[in-house]
């Protein structure tokens, strides 16, 4: 058995309704505040350091000149409505 992991104490003011909503929440999934705020807090920090990880990649291809021209994009995305849409910008 793992010991249990080391843990501090966060304090947030959050608005009423977001309160409000965890209440909500704790009782449908039966599950404490404490696991509910840790997971939303877990989740969030992935999806930004994600969102960090795609960035960087993004960049890394303008630099090395990898992109694609805004009036291929524009035109593509604005064939989507017609009969005839275009294939996807590479």
């Amino acid at each position: 058995m793992e010991p249990p992991a080391k843990t501090l104490l966060l304090t947030a003011h959050v608005p009423e309704e977001l309160a409000k909503k965890v209440d909500v929440m704790t009782k449908r999934l039966d599950r404490s505040k404490n696991w509910i705020i840790n997971q939303a807090l877990s989740d969030w920090i992935d999806q930004e350091e994600e969102r960090g990880r795609l960035t960087r990649e993004a960049l890394t291809d303008v630099d090395a000149g990898r992109v694609i021209e805004h009036e291929a994009v524009q035109a593509w995305a604005e064939s989507l409505g017609s009969d005839t849409p275009l294939p996807v910008p590479r």
